[in-house]
């Protein structure tokens, strides 16, 4: 196989962090993404040693990677005297850090953040100010992973130039990467399938491309430029199989973690999506 990115689905931790690796390989993946707590809460969670070290081990062993994904609950754009104080927000994504590291995930993906009706400059600050907060006291090698907006609750967070711009003007850019998601990029309306090379060209130019760590493989019920966040099934969308390939094929994304947050198989898995696109690699080889 030709420089093939690693590629699976989001998986249950219900039986723990090593059965959630262990059920992604049985599926055929090489990489997964998964949930370190309730993610509709904010309450923190206790690292397991023993099962985290079970999950990082099994993934060692069998050359998985793996990233988190946080509670869906956080915006890095709230203040300090919100009705979710930032701190809240802040201890929960250090709790997230732990527990993937401990799981020896590559990062934990946190959405950019929601503004409401603040100005956005001050939208910015907040969400610049939450991850120093963050990052200040964190020592570990599991990086903070910004993910693009679809923009179906706002503006904000839906071009590559927030991303790259909040990331440089963070006090720790070294603890920080990107999550570039599929169907919000397209939804989004700044990556045109039809014109891939521009979107790469785009990236290359901020200087994206590097710190990239995982990709959302996910196509897209709702048309281009709908602003409008819903998955579809690999192929089963307005974007496309031969759109998703002309993205994913190229050279700037084949080190990413790529992982489907689409609807399960018959079978409770991402099985044969899996396959499908490991085989468009298979194909080059």
């Amino acid at each position: 196989m030709t420089n093939s990115p690693k590629i699976g689905a989001h998986v249950s931790i219900r039986g723990g962090y090593g059965r959630a690796a262990r059920f992604a390989w049985e599926s055929g993946a090489t990489c997964f993404q998964y949930f370190p707590k309730n993610p509709r809460s904010l309450k923190l969670k206790q690292v397991d040693v023993r099962d985290t070290r079970d999950c990082a081990l099994f993934c060692q062993d069998k050359g998985i990677a793996s990233i988190a994904h946080t509670p869906y609950g956080i915006n890095m754009a709230a203040s300090v005297d919100d009705v979710t104080p930032r701190k809240v927000y802040v201890a929960s994504l250090l709790n997230d850090l732990e527990i993937a590291e401990a799981c020896g995930s590559l990062g934990i993906v946190v959405h950019f953040g929601h503004f409401g009706g603040m100005e956005p400059l001050q939208g910015y600050q907040n969400i610049i100010q939450c991850m120093n907060e963050v990052l200040q006291s964190w020592d570990g090698r599991t990086k903070l992973l910004i993910e693009n907006q679809a923009g179906n609750h706002g503006t904000e967070g839906i071009t590559l130039e927030e991303l790259v711009k909040v990331r440089e003007l963070s006090q720790f850019p070294e603890k920080i990467g990107f999550c570039l998601d599929t169907c919000h990029a397209y939804a989004a309306g700044i990556w045109n399938p039809e014109r891939t090379e521009v979107f790469l060209e785009r990236g290359e130019q901020l200087g994206f491309w590097p710190h990239l760590v995982a990709v959302h493989l996910n196509d897209s019920m709702f048309p281009f430029d709908s602003r409008r966040d819903r998955h579809a099934g690999i192929g089963q969308g307005h974007i496309g199989e031969q759109g998703l390939k002309s993205l994913l094929s190229s050279e700037l994304l084949r080190s990413s973690a790529v992982v489907m947050e689409t609807e399960k198989g018959t079978d409770g898995s991402h099985r044969k999506e899996i396959a499908t696109v490991r085989g468009w690699f298979e194909a080059e080889a």
